[in-house]
């Protein structure tokens, strides 16, 4: 099942990549533009630790700030639709479900659910991003990186490809430059 924003991209990924030998410390920022409630989700990659949130209700308009994402981590973000969800954060959602729980704590996104992936680099290493649809297609979404030295190639797709028209939710990680 997909789900229809009728206005501009989807998630929306801004990020500052430093080449430096320092650890630093990045903060994604997760705004909802849809009309609509999304529940977006985490998952950290083999050998990195999860972040301090898996999983959140993000309602129209909202944003949730994740901060303290060391260099070298690695993993996706994903938006799920449909939720329903008890006191005690379980239930299931439509599409990108993670084990019938709001926090996904491991668990990654059953299909159909768009990906954002990122590796960031330590030292000198490059960081990695992309954006999937290995695991189908559920939420539009674009990735648009902003380098220390200027501005990135964006990647995704702003369009719903089910509905053939623009959505709109916003993920934002912003690097802060925080030393570790």
């Amino acid at each position: 099942m997909s789900t229809h924003c009728p206005i501009l991209p989807s998630f929306f990924l801004i990020f500052l990549a430093f080449f430096c030998y320092t650890s630093y410390a990045y903060t994604f920022t997760v705004t909802n533009n849809c009309p609509y409630t999304i529940w977006p989700g985490t998952l950290s990659g083999a050998g990195t630790p999860q972040l301090s949130t898996t999983g959140f209700q993000l309602d129209s308009g909202q944003s949730v700030r994740i901060p303290s994402v060391p260099a070298g981590w690695s993993g996706r973000i994903w938006g799920r639709t449909g939720c329903s969800f008890d006191a005690t954060g379980v239930g299931l959602c439509q599409t990108g479900d993670c084990g019938g729980k709001l926090a996904c704590n491991g668990n990654g996104a059953t299909p159909p659910a768009s990906l954002f992936e990122i590796t960031f680099g330590v030292g000198n290493l490059q960081d990695f991003y992309d954006v999937s649809f290995v695991d189908g297609y559920n939420l539009p979404l674009v990735a648009a990186p902003r380098g220390v030295y200027g501005a990135c190639n964006a990647t995704g797709c702003a369009y719903d490809l089910n509905m053939g028209m623009k959505s709109e939710i916003f993920l934002e990680e912003i690097s802060q430059g925080i030393k570790l």
